[in-house]
């Protein structure tokens, strides 16, 4: 594993988007609206995403000519052909089948959103674009190929198309469509204010020098570090029995990084040192993370973005299919659930959506939202806290499994704290520059009077003192009060503070 649990190479070339993933079948509403800057709904498919395991005879790839798909059991056995060609990376073989489908029965409404959708499900937005939208009449084929169709222009950010698609579904005069509509709504205005800026550089344009575009792609790199344990564990790898064992048949939950909405020049703001809402956009995803890691029935994770080494990335809108995709596909052993979500500020008030997605079936199962001001923020998370720990059937570790998992009192710093510490963490492992790294003196004050609350508190307190002192950002060379522990103890041996 190295310095860092994993760091993933991998990449995607489109900026972060609105558009989400697609689930599988129908799911309950969310007991909370989202916000507008991400609507609920998600790409519709009639048929499971995930396909069943593959028939060895099967033959998956371009059709011959001669084997029309005419009839309705013809026209399922090759959808579900070309859903295993997805599911194995073979495009070409899939757009074939799709092709000689399209070609046969492509004014059917059942059609249309079954590729639609199973196109989504992979990530596969473009090819959305190139296939359904020639074909697409919303009056014929309903709002369902139409909500699909429309995400796939917001993944690509192509705002004016995405609002051309908009209106042909509120033109349907569809009464329960109207919440999600102005939902997307709002999501093209944001666009249209905000432009494409989430990623820094603007894409290739097409007909670009091969040379040229593969330098472009590579300065748009998003790379994700994956951080699979409390940040203030490491340096204390060597204190015996401080975690609990993670054995047995896990749920393996990732959380992903917040995108910062509202953000007006993300390309120049992460290129300076961190702010407030950057680490809480990668607090809260270690935060959370921490969490489930002292459940017994969860293995967990947190994905923070950097681009090349250089500083953090920033996302200005929620991750698209592709970023989770990235994820899932370069975690080894798997992922079943990953959550994603948002943070924004306006003036003095905070609201953070939550979602969770089950990977299986790529649907999501679950939307969270808190809301809070400076007076209210520690009981606010706190709420919140109790409500997804109870949603996810959090089981403590017996006794003697690991120090006893309790929430800090002072939610609000000690989340801001863990963004400051992952920095610190990563700037000495050289991964981001000192430059990135702000320990502002009133968050460290805070967390250090907060110290001797609980364990981990101290524990986390620990971590930045020494951090600090090792990297010349420590406030003071005072030792903050701790909690009076055997395990603070050998912690503060180890630092040799």
């Amino acid at each position: 594993m190295g310095l860092l649990d994993r760091f993933l190479p991998k990449s995607t070339a489109r900026p972060p988007s609105t558009v989400h993933p697609v689930p599988a079948e129908p799911v309950a509403a969310p007991e909370i609206t989202p916000t507008s800057a991400a609507p609920e709904e998600a790409p519709v498919s009639p048929s499971p995403s995930t396909p069943p395991a593959p028939d060895p005879a099967l033959q998956i790839g371009p059709v011959a000519a001669s084997a029309p798909a005419t009839g309705g059991g013809a026209v399922l056995a090759r959808l579900k052909q070309a859903r295993e060609a997805l599911e194995f990376k073979d495009r070409a073989g899939a757009m074939a089948i799709y092709e000689e489908v399209l070609a046969a029965a492509g004014d059917r409404a059942d059609i249309l959103v079954s590729i639609s959708g199973d196109l989504g499900v992979t990530g596969h937005t473009r090819e959305i674009i190139d296939l359904v939208a020639p074909r697409y009449d919303a009056r014929r084929h309903g709002p369902a190929t139409g909500i699909n169709l429309l995400q796939a222009y917001l993944a690509v950010r192509d705002a004016e198309s995405a609002q051309h698609v908009l209106d042909l579904l509120f033109a349907l005069d569809r009464p329960e469509l109207q919440e999600r509509l102005l939902g997307f709504s709002n999501v093209i205005a944001d666009m249209m204010l905000l432009g494409d800026e989430s990623a820094g550089i603007p894409a290739p344009p097409a007909g670009a020098p091969e040379a040229d575009a593969a330098e472009a792609e590579a300065a748009r790199r998003i790379e994700l570090a994956s951080i699979s344990k409390p940040i203030w564990y490491y340096g204390l790898e060597n204190l015996p029995g401080l975690l609990p064992p993670k054995e047995g048949k896990l749920r393996r939950v990732a959380f992903g990084q917040l995108a910062v909405l509202g953000l007006k020049a993300p390309a120049a703001i992460m290129k300076q040192p961190e702010d407030e809402l950057g680490r809480l956009s990668r607090g809260i995803p270690l935060w959370l993370s921490e969490t489930l890691f002292f459940s017994v029935n969860y293995s967990s994770s947190a994905a923070v973005a950097t681009k090349r080494r250089e500083h953090y990335g920033l996302f200005n809108f929620e991750w698209a299919p592709e970023h989770i995709r990235q994820l899932v596909e370069s975690t080894e052993g798997g992922i079943d659930f990953v959550f994603t979500g948002a943070l924004q500020q306006k003036h003095a008030d905070y609201e953070l959506v939550l979602r969770l997605w089950e990977v299986k079936k790529f649907r999501e199962r679950k939307a969270f939202m808190v809301r809070w001001t400076p007076a209210t923020a520690d009981q606010a998370l706190a709420e919140f806290h109790t409500q997804l720990r109870t949603f996810m059937e959090f089981m403590p570790y017996p006794a003697g499994q690991g120090i006893v998992y309790t929430p800090p009192a002072k939610l609000r710093d000690y989340v801001e704290a863990l963004g400051a510490g992952l920095t610190m963490f990563l700037v000495e492992k050289q991964v981001l520059p000192p430059a990135q790294m702000v320990v502002p003196a009133e968050l460290a004050a805070r967390v250090n009077t907060a110290a001797a609350e609980s364990e981990i508190a101290s524990l986390l307190a620990l971590g930045l003192h020494a951090r600090g002192l090792r990297l010349g950002t420590a406030p003071t060379t005072q030792l903050p009060t701790l909690a009076a522990t055997p395990v603070v103890e050998q912690a503060r041996q180890i630092w040799s503070l």
